[in-house]
């Protein structure tokens, strides 16, 4: 294992890394339980690949314009990218997020200057802004990893890669992993809120990888934003992309936690909730949508990616982050046997079921400890 804890004293000093130092990067992550199984982890992934993929064929329409053009989404859609075939393909989502899997699988953990590295190396497919803009900084202006990433991004490019970093610690759970989802966000997205966003949502992935149940629906809200606040602090944002409470200014995990109350008070529908408050790529409008259908249909890891693949803009990252907590939480027979038969899994140019093997791989090193490579519950080569 690499313990990175270090590294972020070091960052922190330096105000490097927009986060407040927290008790959480010296607390020790609860052992998984004794029945815990890998299976977890493959929904966890899978799950993330399927809705990027869901998602990705009507991503920016807005709810009621796709509803109108394909009615219901359920499954993949035929598109150019698929051969027209009814086949899931993936998108930056998939890619950023499998390309930080494949990182830690060579590496044996987080490396930063790697991980910048590697995000550098390929083509991405549906790059946002602020991921280009840091490729412009590390590739191009030789700037260093730690100076490299867009300061004050509210973008949701960090959040939807964050989940794999919980794998190295899958045997042994260290205070490192939190510092791993902290450094792996100012990567590219250095802000209080990104930071904050990936911290929480890894503690969060971490407790349902641990549950055998659906937690109760005050649960999902609490957890993160009591997390969040403590990383981010009292810090200000504000601008266009906070729709609700005109004039807005705080932090991001007091408005998130106030929306998403006052949705549940309302009893508003997803589609509903996420109208009022937006849907797009800004953590202002993409957290409350994942928490809130969360909080609304995690006892259903089907129903809650459908949700958020039909009842958002930004739809998939939406889905794919809604995706790994539901697949976490409900495992690979959570996920419906269709759409991973269905899952192209490609996360560069050339040959298909990338995704598929590079899961295989990392139970090999973060899970079997060199134990035969026997009894797969996914298949490692899918047919095109």
């Amino acid at each position: 294992m690499i313990d990175n804890t270090g590294l972020l004293s070091n960052l922190l000093t330096q105000s490097k890394i927009k986060v407040q130092d927290s008790e959480i990067f010296h607390k020790i992550p609860p052992q998984l339980p004794n029945s815990f199984i890998y299976e977890k982890v493959e929904g966890m992934l899978l799950g993330l690949a399927i809705g990027d993929a869901l998602g990705a064929p009507t991503e920016s329409m807005s709810p009621s314009d796709r509803n109108n053009h394909y009615g219901e989404i359920r499954d993949y859609l035929p598109t150019k990218r698929s051969n027209y075939r009814v086949r899931g393909v993936g998108t930056d989502d998939t890619q950023l997020s499998f390309w930080t899997l494949e990182q830690l699988v060579t590496d044996g953990g987080l490396i930063p200057e790697e991980l910048a590295r590697r995000f550098c190396a390929n083509r991405i497919w549906g790059m946002g802004g602020v991921t280009r803009e840091f490729i412009r900084n590390f590739k191009d202006k030789k700037i260093p990893w730690d100076e490299a990433g867009v300061l004050n991004a509210l973008g949701n490019g960090a959040l939807m890669r964050i989940a794999p970093i919980v794998l190295p610690y899958l045997r042994n759970p260290h205070p490192s992993m939190y510092a791993d989802a902290a450094i792996d966000a100012m990567i590219t997205h250095n802000s209080y809120a990104n930071t904050a966003c990936c911290v929480a949502f890894v503690k969060l992935i971490w407790a349902l990888l641990g549950m055998t149940s659906t937690p109760e629906t005050k649960w999902w809200i609490s957890e993160f934003c009591s997390t969040a606040s403590k990383l981010e602090g009292d810090t200000v944002c504000q601008g266009p992309e906070i729709l609700l409470y005109q004039d807005y200014k705080g932090p991001l995990w007091k408005y998130v936690e106030q929306a998403c109350k006052d949705a549940l008070a309302k009893e508003l529908s997803v589609k509903q909730a996420c109208q009022s408050w937006g849907s797009g790529a800004s953590l202002f409008q993409t957290v409350p949508s994942v928490l809130y259908i969360l909080t609304k249909h995690a006892d259903d890891p089907e129903e809650a990616i459908i949700r958020a693949v039909n009842d958002t803009k930004d739809n998939d990252t939406i889905a794919s982050i809604v995706g790994a907590a539901v697949g976490a939480l409900h495992g690979l027979a959570g996920i419906p046997e269709r759409w991973v038969k269905n899952l192209v899994g490609r996360v560069r140019k050339g040959g298909t079921g990338q995704v598929f093997r590079l899961i295989i791989h990392a139970k090999q090193i973060f899970w079997l400890q060199n134990s035969p490579w026997t009894n797969y519950s996914i298949n490692p080569n899918p047919q095109d």
